[in-house]
């Protein structure tokens, strides 16, 4: 650790500090008028940020979403007015009134930062941890992305070189999920990210002397990072030129993610509210801000004050932002003269265009050869590696389970790490045994741009990523979740690992679209759909998880409607049915089984495949009765999970093979047997359904 005497070319005039005690008393009334939010971290660390977005960020308020800008991240999103205020003063869009509308309906300024909402905000964050894992995806995304466009360039040299600055909170590095980033961008060696941590010791329930006594700094320096700690002025404000000369060191460290560690006070200056825990989570009181305003120097009558001089001197950002913009735009397109095939390529993937042909290269499989969907799933997975260059992506450790390699030759590592195929700019992604921060820090790889990304581990614990999962929703980002081992049919590892609620609790969350393919084929009809959604004519992305096997099972004939989420598999022969099998993944080969029991006993019977229930209700209301006729009132719905999904699609006199409880330790067909999912089983409970119907 290092901690080194300032020495700063900070340019930092009175009229600075009276824009960061600006954003500070601005801070302190937004959180008063509307009489709740977290006020002291905003106004403590106004000179962090103000340092950031006014000295040191290469960006354009003009226009947020300059693919050549560098990246922040407010991890502590319970904070959101730190960077409010920030986007407010630099010119990013908002203004007066939409601080004084803070965390009402409608407003531009919710209590946490919302991506697509504000302009100026990166990410979505409130749950703890998450941010810091964006910004480590964020930091891997831009390291990829140079490697697919330019990575001949010497450091520092490239268009497409730019930082990744976040800040923490407390809480951030006591969740787990900071540990499991921090500890991957250590080892990725992200010498493009610079953590921030605001080193403040309160937490809700007052000093963190409660919960930690951990060395933080050291543990940073464990996890491969250079650390730094900066000294507070001797008032015990933030020094924004200790804090510059930071982060100007850090920039030359090109090897290591850095990590700077702030000691500040919360609430500063407030004259009785700072240092204490209600200034995290409560409003100040009119007594306690108008004491702070006269200890900063405003006026204690006035609110949301913010005099011509300092928003003129902090909205020379744009003018600054357009100069940089037009220095990196010369480097671009001097790029762009030198490489116009890789400026072609860039074009596309920037456009949000497939290769031309791509899906020519999905395999078709077989009809009648036992294949896992996990199998097949990494058949395609290679097969479009060849062709989609953006495409990318690894798992939790569990690659040759997962069938997640999309290319053994290419591991996506720092040059000097000993493995023969590392490289920088690999495509195969080692996220370890980090489940959530994996989820997470996907989100960052799409929310940086220009790469496409999926991860994989087994479905069961989708649990452990399960709040990254929400905000993949939340943003509407499109990454690809692949959930292996799906069922009970995994097998002998036991109900620890067995999944059983877990398709329908995922079902639960709005905007996320789980697909559990019948076969290899629908497998990779499902992989072409996905894609597909990437692209922009879809509009706002859509995160997806795949549910594939461990087991074989029977491969049939391609279908196109499995695209559609559900579809007619095999009709009823001898009429109209009078019973309808609903089935998904592994347990539509029994459907389809059953079938052949009813249809010998003269039972007109129709199988339909639903992959994707979300895909199916997407589909207009012919489509769906088509598939699932009003008025056949006989149903089973057959998945070897709680049955919570599928009342609403079987009725009244329906039924549902399902597993209300958890697994056990055995053989997968033993188990499949043992809990009812037999031909046997669900053609007895079919005419159960049909007795029911026709009372």
């Amino acid at each position: 650790m290092s901690t080194k005497p300032t020495t700063t070319d900070l340019e930092w005039t009175e009229l600075d500090q009276r824009a960061v005690d600006t954003a500070r008393v601005l801070a302190a009334d937004a959180v008063q008028k509307v009489g709740n939010g977290h006020p002291g971290t905003a106004m403590s660390l106004a000179p962090a940020a103000y340092t950031l977005f006014q000295k040191v960020m290469r960006h354009d308020p003009a226009d947020p979403d300059w693919v050549g800008r560098d990246r922040f991240v407010l991890s502590a999103g319970h904070s959101s007015l730190t960077l409010y205020t920030q986007l407010y003063l630099a010119g990013f869009g908002l203004e007066l009134d939409d601080l004084k509308s803070f965390r009402t309906w409608g407003s531009k300024t919710p209590g946490h930062p919302e991506y697509g909402h504000t302009k100026g905000v990166e990410t979505t964050t409130g749950p703890l941890g998450q941010g810091v894992a964006n910004a480590v995806g964020m930091a891997m995304a831009a390291r990829y992305e140079r490697g697919l466009f330019d990575p001949e360039a010497a450091p520092g040299e490239s268009p497409f070189d730019h930082f990744v600055y976040c800040i923490a909170g407390d809480g951030c590095l006591q969740e787990g999920i900071s540990a499991e980033a921090s500890s991957l961008a250590g080892h990725q060696k992200l010498g493009n990210l610079v953590l921030l941590w605001d080193d403040n010791h309160i937490s809700i329930e007052g000093d963190t002397e409660t919960a930690v006594s951990e060395d933080v700094v050291k543990r940073y320096e464990a996890y491969g990072w250079h650390v730094q700690r900066v000294a507070p002025k001797p008032d015990g404000d933030l020094d924004p030129n200790a804090i510059y000369d930071a982060i100007q060191e850090a920039k030359k460290v090109t090897d290591r993610p850095s990590f700077i560690a702030m000691r500040s006070i919360i609430a500063w200056p407030a004259p009785n509210a700072q240092n204490t825990e209600a200034a995290h989570g409560s409003a100040l009181g009119d007594e306690e801000v108008a004491a702070t305003k006269r200890v900063l120097g405003f006026d204690p009558e006035r609110t949301f004050e913010v005099t011509d001089e300092v928003i003129g001197h902090t909205r020379k950002a744009l003018e600054r932002g357009k100069q940089a913009r037009a220095e990196w735009e010369k480097s671009f397109q001097e790029w762009r003269s030198n490489n116009p095939e890789r400026a072609a390529e860039y074009d596309r993937v920037a456009a949000g265009e497939l290769p031309k042909g791509w899906e020519d290269k999905i395999p078709v499989f077989e009809p009648g050869k036992g294949v896992a969907t996990r199998a097949a799933s990494g058949k395609v997975l290679q097969a479009l590696g060849a062709v989609i260059p953006e495409l990318w992506g690894g798992s939790a450790d569990l690659a040759g389970s997962n069938n997640t390699t999309i290319d053994k030759t290419s591991s996506f590592l720092p040059a000097d790490n000993p493995l023969p195929e590392a490289d920088p700019y690999g495509r195969t992604i080692h996220f370890g045994i980090r489940e959530h921060a994996m989820a997470a820090e996907m989100n960052g790889i799409a929310l940086h741009g220009n790469t496409r990304i999926y991860g994989g581990t087994f479905l069961v614990f989708s649990d452990y990523m399960r709040n990254a999962v929400r905000l993949s929703a939340l943003m509407h980002l499109p990454v690809t979740y692949v959930w292996t081992h799906d069922s009970i049919g995994l097998g002998e590892d036991g109900p620890t690992h067995q999944p059983v609620e877990h398709l329908a609790s995922l079902r639960a969350i709005p905007g996320l679209n789980v697909v559990r393919p019948a076969d290899a084929n629908e497998t990779a009809i499902a992989w072409r759909e996905i894609l597909k959604r990437w692209t922009k004519e879809f509009g706002k992305g859509t995160p997806h998880g795949l549910a594939l096997t461990r087991q074989g099972v029977p491969t049939y004939e391609p279908n196109e409607d499995a695209a559609r989420g559900g579809y007619v598999m095999f009709e009823a022969d001898g009429g109209e049915p009078q019973i309808i099998l609903i089935a998904t993944g592994s347990e539509v080969h029994v459907a389809v089984e059953a079938r052949e029991r009813l249809q010998a006993d003269g039972v007109p019977t129709r199988v339909v495949s639903m992959p994707s229930v979300e895909w199916f209700e997407e589909q207009d209301q012919g489509y769906r009765d088509s598939v699932l006729p009003p008025s056949v009132k006989a149903r089973v719905a057959v998945e070897a999970g709680i049955g919570l999904t599928w009342h609403k699609y079987v009725g009244d006199a329906g039924r549902i093979v399902s597993l209300e409880h958890f697994g056990a330790s055995a053989d997968g067909k033993v188990l499949f047997k043992e809990f009812g999912f037999t031909a046997e089983n669900v053609a007895a409970v079919a005419r159960e359904s049909i007795a029911a119907a026709q009372r």
